[in-house]
């Protein structure tokens, strides 16, 4: 997979209408049930396939990591799928996904590479409504939004990079991110499908002294504003009062993160409140579709001071 201009338009226009690419396959037999289940991952976040290299095995490292492999010059972990997910793996893992993942390159080991198929984020579910896994984010229709459809879980990528490549991050404090002036009364409207990068953001909001309101979708946060905004069109405050920034995630079940900033642009009543896209999907492609779809700035997970300084940043552009 390479990042062509042809790439970017390709992605920027499924982004645009609210579909996106889903890679799925199969890391062993589910417990108890000796189903190979379908997992899926973001085609975005896919740098390339490969036949299983050779792989080294760390002395004292994770069981959950089967040690590193030399791609192209770089030296990267390969991490078990089968071991994250508690299924029980085949014969042999013949296949690894390179992927990229805010700010890092990781390998996953995998049985087989099932297929790609195109969707809509409106056939994507949030997982938590439906499981308690936290290693999956959402559950995917892969045959549209019919009665008995094939469904595939879609890794929450963040919470197993944090679980089990764990980094020491410094704290999040008022002391290392600043303070954020918002005007009074207004707040930041945040929205991430994952867990664990809500926790952060919160804690981060927080730490700058930030009033906020967390959503889990884009759909979600969507529904915010347009409340907002039918209230103002009758007489009430108007939105930027309210909402001094949109924080949105990309990824996420329903409405995607493209999706909500080309609506919240296209709305004379919303247009001039700053979105900021922080996203996992780092890379100049990804850059290149938020420039595409009219965001004020984007910032890739997760550095709290960094999220802070665009924030700081994207408010001031906006005054």
């Amino acid at each position: 997979m390479h990042n062509s201009q042809l790439d970017i338009d390709q992605r920027a226009q499924l982004a645009g209408n609210n579909r996106f690419e889903l890679l799925l396959f199969k890391v062993g037999e589910a417990p108890g049930t000796g189903q190979r289940e379908l997992y899926g991952i973001n085609v975005f976040k896919v740098r390339e396939i490969l036949e299983m290299p050779a792989i080294t095995e760390v002395a004292g490292g994770s069981d959950m990591i089967l040690g590193v492999a030399d791609i192209r010059g770089q030296i990267i972990p390969v991490i078990d799928l089968a071991k994250v997910t508690g299924c029980r793996p085949g014969a042999s893992r013949r296949i690894l996904l390179v992927t990229e993942f805010a700010r890092t390159t990781q390998g996953f080991a995998v049985e087989e590479v099932d297929d790609i198929v195109r969707l809509e984020w409106n056939q994507v579910l949030s997982a938590e409504a439906h499981s308690s896994g936290k290693t999956v984010t959402s559950i995917a229709r892969l045959d549209g939004n019919t009665s008995g459809s094939r469904l595939a879980q879609v890794l929450d990528v963040e919470q197993i990079l944090r679980d089990v490549l764990p980094t020491a991050s410094a704290e999040i404090t008022s002391a290392s991110v600043g303070r954020l002036k918002l005007r009074p009364g207004s707040k930041v409207l945040a929205a991430d499908d994952s867990a664990v990068a809500r926790s952060l953001i919160e804690q981060s909001l927080v730490a700058m002294g930030v009033p906020f309101i967390m959503t889990k979708t884009g759909q979600e946060a969507w529904d915010v504003l347009d409340k907002l905004r039918r209230q103002a069109e009758g007489g009430g405050a108007s939105v930027q009062d309210q909402i001094a920034m949109v924080l949105t995630d990309l990824e996420m079940p329903e409405m995607d993160g493209f999706t909500l900033t080309r609506r919240i642009k296209a709305e004379p009543l919303l247009a001039s409140i700053p979105v900021v896209i922080h996203s996992s999907l780092s890379g100049s492609a990804n850059e290149e579709h938020v420039r595409k779809v009219g965001a004020t700035a984007y910032v890739s997970k997760f550095v709290a001071a960094e999220l802070a300084g665009v924030m700081r940043n994207a408010l001031a552009e906006c005054a």
